[in-house]
């Protein structure tokens, strides 16, 4: 255990998310939520949840008539767009994550969907980028102490709670020391 209690046995898994320690020192996850899509002997992939982006989709994509958020998923490729959603019987080719989350699919069918507003801008989430790690890498983050996990997120975490209050909540969700972490000023000066 470290200094703030978190059991370091607590690996992720697909599905889950990664909390950053309240003072991690790298910028690019300073009170980030990660959402795994991907865990195995490969290596790490997901989306960071609450950092939107200073753009719209439409912006990235001449096609698409509504402005859905966008979010930046990480400091990988960030010249890349993915997304997340919970409507895998609309979208064919989705792969499943966990609890009726997808990520991907059809493209051309995605389009269909955003243009005809038959896909909720609650059941879909968009990235700029993502979030890796090669094999064995977020294990060593793990044993550092630099993320907490939050296992088996549900639907609700991803789609629903509030983007810029999700790394709070998150922690008041797990109880505990980590309700008190939740609380920690971002600058520990100002304790």
């Amino acid at each position: 255990m470290d200094y703030f209690g978190t059991d370091k046995s607590a690996m992720p898994e697909r599905g889950d998310l990664l909390i950053s320690e309240p003072y991690l020192p790298d910028p690019n996850f300073e009170r980030t939520v990660v959402y795994l899509c991907e865990h195995d002997e490969n290596g790490t992939f997901g989306f960071v949840l609450n950092k939107p982006a200073q753009i719209v989709l439409s912006d990235v994509i001449d096609e698409v008539s509504s402005d859905y958020g966008l979010f930046v998923g990480g400091p990988v490729q960030q010249d890349t767009l993915h997304f997340i959603h919970r409507e895998h019987n609309l979208i064919p080719g989705a792969k499943s994550v966990l609890n009726d989350i997808s990520w991907g699919g059809d493209y051309d069918i995605l389009m269909q969907l955003l243009n005809t507003l038959a896909i909720s801008k609650t059941n879909i989430r968009f990235f700029l980028g993502y979030s890796g790690w090669g094999p064995d890498q977020l294990k060593d983050e793990m044993k550092s102490g630099s993320w907490i996990v939050l296992k088996s997120a549900t639907q609700d975490m991803i789609f629903e709670w509030d983007n810029q209050q999700l790394w709070k909540a998150c922690l008041k969700t797990m109880g505990g020391k980590y309700r008190l972490m939740s609380n920690y000023p971002k600058d520990p000066r100002m304790n």
